[in-house]
């Protein structure tokens, strides 16, 4: 009898010995968000990173930016057009989106509308019965992994009906219509508020549109300067501010406000609403097709891209097809100059032959936000997140074997979780070389002279809530240093 007691007391004290240890492999949970934070469908746009404008029309065929309205449609007659050829550009270029001007200042639309003869259907191109619109989509579906999107002009300067607020705002409703239930899926629909100073008063009912767009296909992101879903950058030179949120108010924005153009380029850190920006900018000096003009240089390019997406940005690079209806071989030898400088530059990351280590870790050394997420591919939902009572944050890299030789430095934020820092500096053996404010999706600093260094450590010096981290990278890009000091103060 004694000896079964004492058993089952040996067994019982086994049992209590257990409960800790099953208790310790519980996960620890994640931080709270920081409000506010992205859609889903603003994720997948951010994540796509250089998306593609097609400006084509009628202005295309005049040798002009922006047209009268009183053109011909018979000017209208690319004999060799291959919306196959775009999408395969887009594509080779690393582009997953392309937008397409549907209907530009000049009114002429690309497809045919029930609502105007201004169009395709009053040309002799396929005799009046083609549909460029349709025909980009289809190459899109042919194509696989590329979607579309649309501009549709809300300045119309040849239909009678502009200048009537009620009249034309049914009358660009319905194309609106039209395009959204006749054409599938489109990702991202632009407006702008552009138009002269000779055009007539006018209201547009933006908020109707709005409303009647996310009716018709919820998933859609919407451009404007006010958003809601994707905001102006506020230039049409490609740049975005060295401060850059994608949080926003959008109280304080109005569409067409010049006035706004600063706080569009800089976003705002007490931001209630999540409208990241899209820098949109040509290859070339115009933004349709002229014969006299070619593509910008490979540096300029390369500049355009630092300073978009490497400030938290998505660039919408416009490629415009030719009066044939192809996209010129200058233009596509450029793209391809570009993508290949892209990918050799960020294809090998020295920061994965480092070992990681951090001031501190959430949850601790098996709480599932170390150092270590930093390096792995997972740039939204795995990263290092700090512990909440430790003050001063920071993760270091040390090389494995040998230095490291770079001038690109990559930062991270999971934006999922909100947008966090505020201001961070980055260090290489002990010397700062980068004094920054935001990082968002991903912030880049083209340093202005190669860095040899066995340590880089990442200071976060102010955030909102928690700091969190989820990617760095360490590169080499061999395509021409910028000029500057050897501390970047926010600047390629």
């Amino acid at each position: 009898m004694h000896k079964l007691y004492f058993l089952c007391i040996i067994a019982l004290v086994k049992l209590l010995e257990l409960i800790p240890s099953c208790t310790s492999r519980l996960s620890t949970p994640p931080p709270l968000p920081v409000l506010p934070i992205p859609t889903a469908s603003q994720l997948k746009w951010q994540q796509r990173e250089i998306i593609m404008f097609f400006h084509f029309g009628m202005n295309t065929f005049t040798d002009s930016e922006r047209g009268t309205g009183h053109e011909n449609p018979n000017l209208f007659n690319p004999t060799r057009l291959d919306t196959r050829q775009w999408v395969k550009t887009a594509a080779e270029a690393g582009v997953s989106l392309v937008i397409l001007t549907a209907k530009h200042h000049d009114g002429f639309c690309l497809w045919p509308s029930d609502y105007t003869n201004h169009s395709v259907v009053s040309s002799p191109w396929k005799n009046g019965h083609g549909d460029v619109v349709a025909d980009l989509v289809n190459a899109t579906q042919d194509h696989g992994g590329v979607d579309v999107g649309l501009y549709l002009s809300p300045w119309d300067r040849h239909d009678r009906r502009y200048g009537k607020n009620d009249e034309y705002n049914e009358f660009y409703l319905a194309q609106l219509q039209e395009l959204l239930k006749r054409y599938g899926i489109i990702q991202e629909i632009w407006f702008d508020g552009a138009k002269g100073e000779d055009a007539p008063n006018m209201t547009y009912y933006f908020e109707d549109w709005f409303g009647m767009v996310k009716e018709m296909q919820s998933s859609i992101n919407i451009f404007s300067d006010a958003g809601p879903d994707v905001r102006w950058v506020g230039n049409e030179q490609g740049f975005a501010g060295n401060t850059s949120w994608s949080t926003i108010n959008r109280t304080l924005l109005s569409i067409g406000n010049p006035d706004i153009v600063g706080y569009l380029n800089s976003g705002d850190p007490l931001g209630t609403d999540w409208v990241p920006p899209e820098c949109d900018v040509s290859i070339r000096p115009g933004w349709f097709w002229h014969a006299y003009e070619r593509p910008k240089d490979l540096s300029q390019l390369l500049e355009i891209y630092y300073n978009s997406v490497g400030r938290n940005c998505v660039l919408l690079f416009n490629v415009p097809p030719n009066s044939t209806g192809l996209i010129s071989e200058t233009d596509i030898q450029r793209l391809t100059e570009f993508k290949k400088a892209i990918d050799t530059t960020f294809s090998t990351d020295l920061a994965e032959k480092t070992s990681v280590s951090a001031s501190s870790q959430r949850g601790g050394e098996n709480g599932g936000f170390g150092p270590e997420n930093v390096l792995d591919d997972d740039n939204l939902w795995t990263y290092w997140a700090p512990n909440e009572t430790w003050g001063r944050h920071w993760i270091e890299l040390k090389a494995i074997s040998g230095g490291m030789r770079f001038n690109v430095v990559r930062i991270q934020e999971p934006i999922g979780m909100g947008q966090r820092i505020v201001r961070h500096e980055v260090y290489a053996d002990g010397k700062m070389i980068v004094e920054g404010t935001t990082v968002g999706y991903k912030r880049l600093y083209r340093l202005g002279e190669v860095v040899k260094a066995d340590v880089v450590k990442v200071r976060i010096l102010e955030s909102r809530g928690l700091p969190l981290v989820s990617s760095i990278g360490l590169h080499f890009d061999p395509f021409g240093l910028s000029n500057g000091t050897s501390v970047q103060k926010g600047v390629v």
